[in-house]
C-alpha cells in the first residue's frame, strides 16, 4: 500500500542525510530476508561443532578472516570501484565471479535471493538514475555484495565506511542465527560480536588494497556442511 503524504525521493538520489542509507540498508529489517540464512551454521550446530559460546566465536571468525565473508567483502570492493566508475561491463563480471564462487546450490541461493532482494528494495526506496542505467549489467542473479557495492558507490557512501558496515551485518546475521540454535543466550551472542570488531576493523583496512587474485576461502568443513544442510532431517533455515 503506497505511504500518502510523503514526497518520491528524487530520482538522482538522496543528498544531505550521510550514512542513514547504510544504516537501514544493512539493518536486519531491511527486506533482503537474510534470517532465513545461517550459512551452514545450522548443520554445525547439529554436528556438534558449535556447542556453547566459545565454540560460536571460532567458528564465525573463521568465517571471518578465511571464509566467505573475506572474499565477499572484496567483491563488493571490486563492485563499488566499477560502479563508481559507471563500468557496466565491469559490474557485471563482478557479479559473475561472485555468483560463480557460491560453493554449493544453497549458498548460492543465499547471496542471490539476498542481492536481488537488496536491489529491488534500494532501487524502490531510494532511486537514482545511475543505478537503473547499471542494473543492466545484471542479466539474471545478482550475490548479494555487488549490489551492495554498486548501490554504496552510486550513492556516494564512502567505501570505507561501508565495508565494516557490511563486515559488521554479515557477523551480527550469524550471530543471530547461533542464538536462534545454539544453547547460548543473547548476552552470550554479544559479547561474540563485540570480540568480532578489531578483527573486523583489521580486515576492513585490507580490503581497498585486494583484488581478484585475493579471492578465495579455506574454510572446507563450513562449506561441507552447507552440502550436508540440504539433507539436514529437521531445518530452520534454508541455508
Amino acid at each position: 500500500m503506497p505511504i500518502t503524504g510523503m514526497a518520491e525521493a528524487p530520482a538522482h538520489g538522496v543528498a544531505g542525510v550521510g550514512l542513514l542509507p547504510l544504516f537501514a540498508w544493512l539493518s536486519p529489517a531491511f527486506p533482503v530476508g537474510g534470517y532465513a540464512y545461517s550459512h551452514a551454521l545450522e548443520w554445525a550446530v547439529e554436528a556438534g561443532d558449535i556447542t556453547d559460546e566459545a565454540s560460536l566465536a571460532d567458528w564465525i571468525k573463521d568465517l571471518l578472516l578465511h571464509g566467505f565473508a573475506r572474499s565477499d567483502a572484496i567483491l563488493l570492493s571490486l563492485a563499488f570501484q566499477a560502479a563508481q566508475a559507471g563500468d557496466a561491463d565491469r559490474l557485471a563480471e563482478v557479479n559473475a565471479l561472485a555468483v560463480a564462487l557460491a560453493p554449493s546450490a544453497e549458498l548460492r541461493l543465499e547471496t542471490c535471493q539476498q542481492g536481488l532482494s537488496f536491489l529491488d528494495a534500494v532501487r524502490a526506496s531510494w532511486p537514482h538514475d545511475r543505478l537503473e542505467t547499471l542494473a543492466g549489467a545484471f542479466t539474471g542473479e545478482v550475490a548479494y555484495p555487488v549490489a551492495v557495492g554498486a548501490a554504496a558507490a552510486v550513492h556516494g557512501l564512502p567505501e570505507e565506511q561501508v565495508v565494516p558496515a557490511f563486515l559488521q551485518a554479515l557477523m551480527q546475521a550469524l550471530v543471530s542465527a547461533g542464538i536462534r540454535l545454539a544453547p547460548i543466550g543473547q548476552t552470550s551472542g554479544m559479547r561474540v560480536l563485540s570480540a568480532l570488531a578489531p578483527a573486523i576493523m583489521a580486515l576492513a583496512a585490507e580490503i581497498p588494497g585486494l583484488g581478484e587474485d585475493d579471492l578465495g576461502t579455506s574454510t572446507f568443513r563450513a562449506d561441507l556442511g552447507s552440502f550436508r544442510h540440504e539433507t539436514q532431517y529437521t531445518r530452520l533455515f534454508r541455508s
